[in-house]
């Protein structure tokens, strides 16, 4: 089968790409992100995000593995070397480059397959590679929800999808304001636990086998007065050396971890 090419790193399109990995602004304006990989375009692809058009590098991708990776009726062009090491962010890019429309994330799209949710928040995270393990903590959790309170940017972010090992199309991810966020969880009667300092147990001590929505915010800043006034109970993790805080994904692996021990010895 004879593809469309692209060889000139000049192109139009490879102009586009590159402003969509660069600027927030251009994804969020055209609504299409770009996902490199295999294993990120399959998860995705997986999670019924729309890809419109797959780029590849015929030296590292075969078609035989094109045709597994998406359909038929989707745009292929085929790329020369010059253009996918311009294009290509990282070596294990595996020859495939793709342009996929964004999901819009409400709240009120959130499903929930079991009685009692387990969810995680985290309130204002802003360094992707945080945002990245915190998905991944909660791929490995399969939890029923990620919800991020006040987010400081995009989730599409080439670096958010990169560190995330593609969990941010695993997961069923909503966005929203603090105050939104709270009022949806009392809507739905989730118990909120919030990792504050102030007025806190160990958070050993409490029962997360009911619908139990964990709360974590960054190392620099905490958490909103907000959540601790509208916390079930807060909660913390002992600390035992010179530092009082962990970072967020590490803390957010603790907690949730603790909710999945309770419910699978419950």
């Amino acid at each position: 089968m004879h593809y469309k090419e692209i060889t000139s790193t000049q192109n139009q399109l490879v102009k586009q790409i590159l402003a969509l990995k660069d600027k927030s602004r251009e994804r969020k304006k055209t609504g299409i992100f770009i996902i490199e990989g295999q294993r990120e375009l399959r998860l995705a692809t997986k999670a019924n995000y729309k890809i419109q058009t797959v780029l590849f590098y015929p030296d590292l991708v075969s078609v035989d593995d094109l045709n597994a990776l998406v359909s038929s009726e989707i745009e292929r062009i085929q790329i020369s070397r010059d253009v996918f090491e311009k294009l290509a962010h990282r070596s294990s890019t595996e020859g495939v480059i793709a342009i996929a429309e964004m999901k819009h994330h409400k709240l009120e799209d959130l499903k929930f397959p079991t009685k009692n949710p387990l969810i995680l928040v985290a309130e204002a995270p802003e360094k992707p590679g945080n945002i990245g393990a915190i998905l991944r903590t909660a791929d490995a959790a399969h939890v029923d929800a990620v919800i991020i309170a006040n987010p400081k940017g995009d989730l599409y972010n080439p670096n958010i999808i990169r560190s995330s090992v593609g969990c941010v199309f695993t997961n069923q991810i909503a966005l929203g304001d603090t105050n939104t966020i709270i009022e949806f969880l009392k809507d739905q009667n989730i118990s909120i636990y919030s990792a504050i300092l102030q007025d806190a147990v160990n958070y050993h001590e409490q029962d997360y086998t009911q619908s139990t929505a964990i709360v974590v915010g960054t190392e620099a800043n905490g958490l909103s007065d907000a959540w601790r006034e509208a916390s079930t109970q807060n909660i913390i993790i002992p600390m035992q050396g010179e530092i009082d805080s962990m970072n967020v994904s590490v803390a957010a692996g603790v907690l949730i971890f603790e909710v999945k021990r309770q419910r699978e010895f419950k």
